[in-house]
């Protein structure tokens, strides 16, 4: 058994462990640090089977992209980060019966199979050559998908500044407090407990 063979086990048991885990966790935080290391199982694969920029892609893209974007939705929810996942025992009989079903169609579709034994060789296409690629033929795509990014990211921080910074809507009894604040806007740096004991000493 070679190295290659080796590793491959390895990472095979790293997915499997991670995916058992990020289905069963009830801890929705646990869950996606599960699916980091289920992602980074995957890039591994691609390494292995010498496709180092889809590697590389599958990193940035699903590591470093979708598991943060997940991460964030997470914190920014009113719940906390920490909220217990619930599963009904009433989704667990047909969750169970497709999961049954696709893993025995991969089962049949892998007995069946006759796989090439052919030697796995480096292909042709490297790394400059996607590089000219997305800056030659595939420029408009790669410039979109750039926009697209910085648009995810300025809808992130809008996100994160309105959870952080909500705004007051007025009183509707008296339009000049905010709801819910009889005391009315404080002063910058002030505590409003601080207020609230100054207001008490003063009547």
């Amino acid at each position: 058994m070679d190295l290659s063979a080796v590793a491959f086990y390895v990472f095979s048991i790293l997915i499997i462990g991670s995916a058992a885990i990020m289905v069963f966790a009830k801890n929705i935080v646990h869950s996606a640090f599960a699916l980091m290391f289920t992602l980074a199982g995957v890039a591994a694969f691609y390494a292995l089977l010498y496709a180092g920029f889809v590697a590389v892609t599958q990193l940035l893209v699903y590591v470093g992209g979708i598991l943060v974007l997940i991460l964030f939705g997470v914190m920014l929810t009113t719940r906390g980060y920490f909220e217990k996942v619930r599963t009904r025992t009433v989704a667990l009989l047909p969750s169970s019966i497709f999961v049954a079903i696709i893993g025995a169609l991969l089962i049949a579709v892998f007995v069946t199979t006759e796989w090439s034994k052919m030697p796995l060789e480096d292909g042709q296409v490297t790394m400059t050559g996607l590089g000219e690629l997305l800056l030659t033929d595939f420029m408009l795509p790669f410039q979109v998908t750039g926009v697209l990014l910085l648009l995810a990211i300025i809808g992130a921080v809008l996100m994160a500044s309105r959870a952080r910074y909500p705004q007051q809507r007025p009183h509707p009894d008296n339009p000049g407090h905010p709801e819910g604040d009889p005391k009315g806007p404080q002063e910058p740096g002030q505590d409003p407990q601080q207020s609230a004991d100054g207001d008490k000493g003063s009547g």
